[in-house]
């Protein structure tokens, strides 16, 4: 896939996340426009949660408010607890340059509420052991992609529809995920 091919947002884990947060030095929160639209459906505690790398961003983000490093990794931490998507987006003009991060969940986000929106996977793919499962179907409420399903009381995992986000690892009660490099 070329630069030019890739889409605006992609999926990553939370780790990867933090890595894009750390390579920067100063950024901007703003209302997120999914939750503005949507309004109090919306499971986030808050609507201004789009990260920006850089201060300049479109008239219809509304204003930007600078945050500290501290903070950016507080909406982080957020995100988990909320079992929200990190999905970080591209620069419009040259797709292989990150801006920032949105925190995406199922109720509001565009992706997953209006089909049509392209979303590159992840680096990663999950991986569930058969042994340490025990087909509880928790993974199931969080797995936004549809790629894990209880089908006569027995997980069906496909891996294809899996974007790497890693939200199926946080609330495993078995451990009995991880997320492996995508091969």
């Amino acid at each position: 896939m070329t630069t030019d091919e890739r889409a605006f947002h992609y999926v990553c884990r939370r780790q990867e996340a933090a890595q894009l947060i750390n390579a920067h030095n100063r950024f901007w929160v703003v209302a997120c426009g999914c939750r503005k639209e949507r309004g109090d459906v919306c499971r986030s505690s808050r609507h201004d949660i789009c990260l920006w790398f850089h201060g300049h961003m479109h008239e219809n983000f509304g204003s930007p408010s600078e945050i500290s490093r501290a903070q950016a990794m507080r909406l982080l931490a957020q995100a988990k607890t909320e079992h929200l998507v990190t999905r970080p987006f591209r620069n419009e003009q040259d797709r292989s340059i990150t801006e920032g991060i949105c925190f995406c969940c199922d109720d509001c986000c565009y992706y997953f509420v209006k089909p049509g929106e392209k979303c590159d996977k992840g680096a990663f793919v999950e991986h569930t052991d058969a042994d340490l499962c025990r087909h509880c179907g928790t993974c199931v409420e969080v797995c936004y992609f549809r790629a894990r399903e209880l089908n006569d009381d027995a997980l069906k995992v496909t891996k294809d529809s899996c974007y790497g986000c890693g939200l199926c690892v946080d609330i495993c009660p078995e451990d009995a995920i991880e997320m492996v490099k995508a091969g």
